[in-house]
């Protein structure tokens, strides 16, 4: 039976840790990655709707789910409600709303679907939006 030590699992945490924020990170900022590139678009808005559901609906991510079955692989008590809140509270603003980081990821996503829409419309009808 091979034994591993909970460093591994703490590490292997941190890397989902980040792989979660860079993940935020497209979200945000992703738009301005897909440019001319039609596949980066079509994954860009479909995590654009990921991101709007994971907000709004009573679910998990499953990056949250793995982080945390890690950290109690390594002994570690998980956090506990979503990774937005627990680490915006944390780290950026002490006692922030859910409902305001909810809001927040929410209209950074339809800020974004509605960024796509306008490029699609003028595409389409090669007239600028006024």
């Amino acid at each position: 039976m091979i034994v591993v030590s909970s460093s591994v699992y703490i590490s292997l945490a941190g890397m989902i840790l980040l792989f979660h924020l860079l993940f935020i990170g497209w979200i945000i900022f992703g738009a301005i990655l897909t440019r001319s590139r039609p596949v980066l678009k079509k994954l860009h808005v479909a995590s654009l709707f990921w991101g709007i559901l994971i907000d709004v609906l009573p679910w998990t991510c499953p990056l949250t789910y793995l982080e945390d079955w890690l950290e109690e692989c390594a002994g570690v008590k998980p956090y506990q409600g979503g990774f937005l809140h627990h680490y915006l509270d944390r780290l950026v603003y002490p006692n922030i709303s859910p409902i305001l980081v909810t809001s927040a990821g929410v209209v950074v996503c339809v800020a974004n679907l509605t960024f796509y829409s306008t490029q699609a419309y003028r595409n389409r009808t090669g007239r600028p939006v006024q």
